[in-house]
């Protein structure tokens, strides 16, 4: 006599917890989605600053041979291939420390103010050759500079590229819900590699002419 409502007791409840399950199903799908695309957001931004690292490191080590060149004829502007010197390991090393852990805000911060120092002593460099024209004639210092002026162009295009990502992640992290997500899991924010000034966006120009 109480069979049927006991089945049909048991078939709401199970019925019920279906429903449950279904809803907690969705909501840890939907969960995954955001995260999954915070990660794939943040790996965008690591692997554009890898692009960035590469041509770094190859203007860091045209800057070397450039002063070295420019010895024999600068030889009474040493303080400033000292300056030149000492611009480019800051920033290389400053580099270093972004390539070991791009999420690293500070560090990328830091970057951007060694790479200003650098650029800025780097201008002054390439001004102070511009007496010097047996300097300017150089072979080798000429196929150097084209080289740096080239690996230059290099970095722009990488870091826009870089900071599309960079910008791309940080709106995820800070828009509702992924918002949500990225406190969650400790989604912190990226740093930009910024242009501080118009002399930094300009870049080292030279020209033979």
């Amino acid at each position: 006599m109480f069979k049927a409502p006991l089945l049909f007791a048991a078939n709401g409840m199970f019925t019920s917890l279906a429903v449950i399950a279904g809803i907690g199903l969705i909501l840890l799908m939907w969960v995954v989605s955001l995260y999954n695309g915070l990660v794939a957001a943040r790996n965008r931004y690591k692997n554009g600053f890898a692009q960035i690292d590469v041509q770094l490191k190859r203007r860091y080590d045209l800057i070397p041979n450039l002063v070295e060149t420019a010895k024999g004829y600068m030889k009474h502007e040493r303080e400033t291939l000292e300056a030149v010197i000492a611009a480019r390991n800051a920033a290389s090393n400053a580099r270093a420390q972004v390539a070991a852990n791009p999420g690293d805000a500070q560090a990328v911060a830091g970057l951007n103010s060694a790479e200003a120092g650098l650029t800025q002593v780097m201008t002054r460099f390439m001004m102070l050759q511009e007496a010097y024209p047996d300097l300017k004639a150089n072979t080798n210092m000429m196929q150097l500079t084209e080289e740096l002026t080239s690996t230059e162009n290099r970095i722009a295009f990488a870091r826009q590229a870089y900071n599309d990502s960079v910008m791309d992640y940080n709106n995820k992290r800070e828009m509702f819900p992924s918002s949500i997500i990225a406190g969650m899991f400790n989604f912190t924010a990226a740093q930009m590699f910024e242009v501080k000034n118009e002399a930094e966006r300009e870049g080292v120009k030279v020209s033979f002419s």
